[in-house]
């Protein structure tokens, strides 16, 4: 079983959320369906940008901690260094 740590966007460089998973296709079609987070139905916080996966579920929930606590400008530096046209990644998981 792998794990995700994943970041969601509203647009490019708009609304940023961050989040961990034991089974990245399942969550990221409940955030489309509305029915994942209410931050991400509220403001429609639905384009997968970013995803780093892990073997252990300790790995995933302290990177998703890590990424949690840095300041915006980083999140959008890493978001870019793999994806910089903020392309939905969700095609490519599922």
């Amino acid at each position: 079983m792998q794990y995700a740590v994943y970041i969601l966007a509203s647009k490019r460089h708009g609304t940023l959320y961050i989040g961990v998973t034991n089974n990245v296709a399942k969550r990221l079609n409940e955030h489309k369906l509305g029915f994942g987070s209410k931050f991400v139905r509220d403001y429609k916080v639905n384009s997968l940008v970013h995803v780093e996966l892990f073997d252990e579920p300790q790995a995933a929930i302290a990177r998703e901690k890590q990424l949690k606590k840095w300041n915006r400008d980083w999140k959008i530096a890493l978001i870019e260094q793999e994806n910089p046209d903020w392309l939905d990644l969700t095609p490519d998981l599922i």
